[in-house]
C-alpha cells in the first residue's frame, strides 16, 4: 500500500483539502456578524436571529460521525466531493431567503453539506500525507482552522459594508469550487463493503442534537423542566446507543476506538482543552468590555494575537510530532496555557494592550502546541480502515468541546460570573486535565501495545 501520495498530486490535494476547510470555518463564523443585518431585514427580533448559526452548529454535530460512516461506504473522495457541493447548492439559496424559517431550512442544508466534507478530511489527510509527515499535515490544517477562524468577522464586515447580506455567506463559494476542481487530485481509499448501519446513525444524531439542544434550551429558554426532560431523553437515547453499538463490528461511535486507553486519554484531553478555550475566548470580551471600559474594536485587537500566534506555532508542533511522543508536546502546551490562563484571571486593575495581548500569545500558543499532536495520534493510531472514524472522533470531539464552552459562558453569564475572573479560572482547570490526560499516555501501560504512537514518530535522523 503506498504511503501517501506521489509529488506532484500530493500538493493539489493538499490544496483541494485546505480550501475545504477553509470554506466550512469561513461559513461557520462568518454569519455571526450579519446577525443584526439579518434581523433588521426579515424583520424577527435578535433571539430568532441567534437561530441561524445554532442551527447550523447543531447539525453539524449530529451528522458527523453518521457521515463518517456512510463515507467509508461510499467512498471518502466521494463523500467529501459530494458535501461540498451540496454547501455550494444550498449557499446559491440564500439569495432567495425572505423569511427566517426557509433561511434556516438552507443553513441546515449547507451544515449537512459541511459535515459530510469535514467528518471525512482527516481519513483525506492521513492518506495524502506520507506518515512520517501526518504530523505535519495536521500543523498545516490547524493553520487554516485557525487564520479562516480569524479571518471570518473581519471578512464578514467587509462584505456588509458594500454588498446585500446573503454574499455574506456567499463568500466562502469560490473555496468550495476551486476544492472541487482541484479535487480529482484526493485520494481515493477503497470503500468498504459492510451496509451502512441507518439506525445506529439515526440514534448518533439524535444522542447529541437532543443533549446538544436541551443544553442550549436551558440556558436560553424559559422552561428548564422542559429542557431537563430533553436532556434526559437524549441521555437515555445515548445509554441505549452506546450498548448497542458494541456489538458492531465498525460502530457509528468509535467505542472500538475509545476503548484503546491512549485515544480515550486524547479524547478526553481535547474536549477539555476546546471546552477551556472556548470558555476563555467567549468570556473575554464582556470582561474587558465591562470591568475594563475597552471598546470593541480594542477588545478586537487584543484577541487577535491568541489566532495569529496559533497560525505560527501549530504548524510547527505538528512538525515537532512527527517526531517527539505526543504526550510530552501536550504537557508541554498545557503548562503553558495555564501558566497564561492564570495571569489572565489576575490582570492588573489597569490593563494595557500589551498586558492583555501578550498574555493572549501566550495562552494561544499553549493550546497551539497541544492541539496538533494530540489529533496525530489520534489518527495516526487507528487501524487504517477505521481512519474516517477516527477523523470523524476528532471533529465531533472540537464540535462538542466548543458547543459545551459557549453553553458553559452562557450559563456563567446568566449567575453573574461570566465577565469576571471565574472563566479564565475555569479554562485553567480544564487545561490542567487536559494535560494531565496527555501526560499520562506517556505510561507504557496505557500505550497500545499492537499500535503505539511511537511506531507512528520517526527519529530525527530519519525524516526527509
Amino acid at each position: 500500500m503506498l504511503d501517501g501520495l506521489p509529488l506532484p498530486r500530493r500538493y493539489a490535494a493538499i490544496a483541494a483539502l485546505c480550501c475545504g476547510t477553509a470554506l466550512i470555518i469561513i461559513d461557520g463564523g462568518i454569519a455571526t456578524v450579519a446577525l443584526p443585518t439579518i434581523a433588521t431585514d426579515l424583520g424577527i427580533d435578535s433571539a430568532a436571529a441567534v437561530s441561524i448559526v445554532t442551527i447550523y452548529q447543531l447539525v453539524l454535530v449530529m451528522m458527523l460521525l453518521p457521515f463518517a460512516g456512510l463515507g467509508d461506504r461510499i467512498g471518502l473522495k466521494r463523500m467529501y466531493q459530494i458535501g461540498q457541493l451540496v454547501f455550494t447548492v444550498a449557499t446559491i439559496l440564500c439569495f432567495f431567503a425572505k423569511s427566517l424559517p426557509f433561511l434556516l431550512i438552507v443553513r441546515a442544508c449547507q451544515a449537512l453539506g459541511a459535515a459530510a466534507a469535514l467528518s471525512v478530511s482527516s481519513a483525506l489527510i492521513r492518506s495524502t500525507y506520507p506518515s512520517k509527515q501526518l504530523g505535519r499535515g495536521l500543523g498545516i490544517n490547524s493553520v487554516i482552522v485557525s487564520s479562516s477562524a480569524a479571518l471570518a468577522p473581519t471578512l464578514g464586515g467587509l462584505i456588509l459594508g458594500v454588498a446585500h447580506w446573503p454574499w455574506v455567506f456567499a463568500s466562502a463559494v469560490p473555496f468550495a469550487i476551486l476544492s472541487l476542481l482541484l479535487g480529482r487530485a484526493l485520494p481515493d481509499p477503497k470503500p468498504r463493503a459492510e451496509p451502512f448501519d441507518l439506525l445506529g446513525a439515526v440514534m448518533c444524531a439524535s444522542m447529541f442534537g437532543l443533549v446538544i439542544g436541551g443544553l442550549e434550551s436551558g440556558v436560553h429558554g424559559d422552561s428548564p423542566v422542559i429542557s431537563g426532560a430533553i436532556v434526559l431523553v437524549g441521555a437515555l437515547v445515548g445509554f441505549l446507543f452506546v450498548r448497542r453499538e458494541r456489538g458492531e463490528a465498525s460502530p457509528i461511535l468509535p467505542i472500538d476506538l475509545l476503548a484503546r486507553p491512549v485515544l480515550a486519554l486524547s479524547a478526553i484531553g481535547a474536549f477539555t482543552a476546546f471546552i477551556g478555550s472556548m470558555t476563555l475566548l467567549l468570556s473575554t470580551p464582556f470582561r474587558l468590555q465591562h470591568a475594563y471600559g475597552f471598546s470593541a474594536a480594542e477588545v478586537g485587537a487584543m484577541i487577535a494575537p491568541w489566532p495569529l500566534t496559533n497560525m505560527i506555532v501549530a504548524p510547527l508542533s505538528g512538525w515537532l510530532s512527527d517526531r517527539i511522543p505526543a504526550g510530552i508536546l501536550g504537557g508541554i502546551g498545557m503548562t503553558i496555557s495555564i501558566t497564561a490562563l492564570l495571569l489572565l484571571a489576575f490582570m492588573p486593575a489597569d490593563p494595557s494592550y500589551f498586558d492583555i495581548a501578550w498574555r493572549m500569545a501566550l495562552c494561544g500558543s499553549g493550546f497551539g502546541i497541544f492541539m496538533p499532536p494530540n489529533a496525530r495520534l489520534i489518527i495516526g493510531s487507528a487501524p487504517r480502515e477505521r481512519a474516517a472514524a477516527a477523523g470523524g472522533l476528532v471533529s465531533t470531539v472540537r464540535l462538542v468541546g466548543q458547543t459545551t464552552g459557549a453553553t458553559l459562558v452562557a450559563a456563567l453569564l446568566a449567575t453573574g460570573m461570566g465577565s469576571g475572573m471565574t472563566p479564565p479560572l475555569v479554562a485553567a482547570g480544564l487545561a490542567l486535565i487536559a494535560g494531565l490526560c496527555s501526560v499520562a499516555r506517556l505510561r507504557p501501560s496505557i500505550r497500545n501495545p499492537q499500535r503505539d504512537e511511537t511506531q507512528d514518530v520517526q527519529p530525527a535522523s530519519q525524516v526527509k
